[in-house]
């Protein structure tokens, strides 16, 4: 829930001819140049000191650094050392703060920006940085830069987006059809034919029982088409719960299929998908998705859902910000630059690593470079444009941490799924969970 400047020469000066110009039958020398008409030569650059430049991230591995962005950045900056730390005992953030070890540049991302960014009191603006550097803020997905600033809470952009960010796709196992002599799914298709497949594959045969569907149901109800927040951006309570309600009804359907029940848990109920017998699931397209080489698989469109927009919900990327303690926030802003360049993301996508950028040509590319993604159907991709991004909360409202709430809604939705409560019960309590994350976070202000 990653990813991959000249030193200008003094050119060596040639002695200046003198040409004689005849005049009246006489020759006279021509004038010697004073210094004010001396050739206007561009010194050398001054060498730059070195210095070493730290960059932070959770989740993403050196090597996937080192892949993606190393090389480049030390031929574009020679007299930096970029130093590479990833999250880990005793190096969290809240640790670097604490040993006032702060790094200049930290990957961050929006569920946990407040507490890991923003509280930390690490927070750097980049519309000075834009504005100076005229750096074009339109090549990015708008929806990605409208987040960003909307996450801050403050009107001012923290952070560029960077590759990956995760679109929510439909996974099927072609052994499975091709053994049931089903026709695969289509890009296009809506949930209602989606149901009537999964009911088609749910069976048992030759002593195997199969399941027409699971699901990676935190990611696809926070990511959802209506771009509906999990509580409400303007008062303290759970978001319009009869869009709520709607998506758990569809949803619920599914695990009501005799034979298809839900995992005891959300890890299990993804990861089911890769032993071989779940004809298809509703996942994000990820790069650190593990399918087992031994399954078949490919991808179609997210289903529509009927009175919803035909959008493809898609968990927003990470993002690249300066901490205001760096002693180098331009420089990390040029380093941020050459991360996020069209070369850059062009080599990444071919990866399989979705574009933050508008480009129809890198978007095109998803998949191209890549052993697995090049031989499956990654237009399902771009289908769809994708959704907004959620609404945040108002800036005077007290917020809580967003993967706390998607908790509280896995766990109301497991409720419906497992016949423990129905739904509206169910959307009650969570809204009651959420009321009491509120008043405890009330609590730690005062």
């Amino acid at each position: 829930m990653i990813q991959k400047n000249l030193l200008v020469a003094a050119v060596p000066i040639g002695l200046l001819a003198f040409a004689l110009a005849a005049c009246g039958g006489s020759d006279t020398p021509a004038a010697v140049p004073g210094p004010a008409e001396k050739p206007d030569v561009k010194p050398a650059e001054a060498k730059k000191e070195p210095y070493t430049l730290t960059i932070f991230t959770e989740g993403v591995k050196p090597e996937e650094f080192n892949a993606r962005f190393r090389e480049r950045l030390e031929k574009k900056f020679p007299h930096i050392t970029f130093q590479y730390q990833m999250s880990g005992t005793g190096a969290t953030i809240n640790d670097l703060v604490a040993q006032k070890k702060i790094p200049d540049i930290m990957r961050i991302d929006i569920p946990g920006m407040k507490a890991k960014y923003l509280d930390l009191g690490l927070s750097n603006g980049l519309d000075s940085l834009v504005k100076t550097t005229k750096y074009d803020l339109k090549r990015f997905e708008p929806v990605f830069i409208q987040e960003m600033v909307e996450a801050g809470r403050s009107g001012e952009l923290y952070g560029l987006p960077v590759p990956p960010y995760f679109p929510l796709v439909l996974y099927y196992n072609k052994t499975i059809f091709d053994q049931f002599g089903v026709p695969y799914p289509k890009d296009g298709m809506s949930w209602d034919d989606i149901y009537e497949i999964a009911k088609k594959m749910t069976r048992s045969e030759g002593g195997q029982q199969y399941r027409g569907f699971s699901a990676s149901v935190t990611g696809m109800l926070r990511d959802n088409p209506y771009s509906l927040p999990i509580l409400d951006p303007s008062a303290d309570r759970l978001a319009d719960p009869e869009k709520w309600k709607a998506m758990f009804a569809n949803l619920k359907r599914f695990y009501d299929i005799p034979n298809n029940a839900m995992e005891k848990n959300a890890t299990d109920e993804i990861n089911v998908f890769g032993k071989g017998k779940v004809a298809m699931m509703g996942n994000q397209h990820n790069i650190y998705l593990t399918i087992p080489p031994e399954i078949n698989w490919d991808i179609v469109s997210y289903p529509t859902l009927d009175g919803a927009p035909r959008l493809m919900g898609q968990r927003g990327p990470a993002y690249w910000a300066i901490t205001r303690q760096s002693e180098h926030k331009e420089e990390a802003f040029q380093v941020i630059a050459e991360m996020l360049a069209d070369e850059v993301q062009l080599a990444d996508s071919k990866n399989g690593l979705p574009t933050t950028l508008v480009s129809p040509d890198i978007k095109k590319a998803l998949g191209e470079s890549h052993p697995v993604y090049s031989q499956k159907n990654m237009k399902a991709v771009h289908t769809y444009p994708g959704a907004a991004p959620t609404p945040k909360r108002k800036p005077e409202l007290t917020d809580v941490l967003g993967r706390t709430q998607e908790a509280i809604l896995f766990e109301a939705f497991q409720k419906v799924a497992t016949n423990q409560e129905d739904i509206n019960t169910a959307l009650r309590q969570a809204d009651d969970r959420l009321r009491q994350e509120i008043d405890l976070e009330k609590s730690k202000s005062k």
